[in-house]
């Protein structure tokens, strides 16, 4: 289980798990639920690169992040500490 810290939103984390390349078990700890529920389910089992391509880059409101950027900078992270 991977833990990530999110910053500048208003979940405070993210866990999720990569198994065979694909992101399972998304949880974000805050936040607004309904949608992070939603964004968890559509991208259960989706290949951490395309999940990191869709989401990138996306902001909310007057913010250049967004829980789905954080969560795309979460799986970036998770990727590199298991490279290293």
């Amino acid at each position: 289980m991977f833990q990530y810290s999110t910053s500048g939103v208003c979940a405070k984390n993210i866990e999720f798990d990569i198994v065979d390349n694909k992101v399972v078990n998304v949880r974000f700890h805050g936040g607004c639920n309904g949608n992070l529920q939603g964004i968890s389910k559509l991208i259960e089992g989706m290949a951490v690169e395309e999940v990191v391509e869709r989401l990138s880059g996306l902001g909310c409101g007057p913010r250049s992040t967004s829980c789905p950027d954080q969560l795309a900078k979460a799986l970036e992270d998770a990727i590199r500490k298991a490279a290293s």
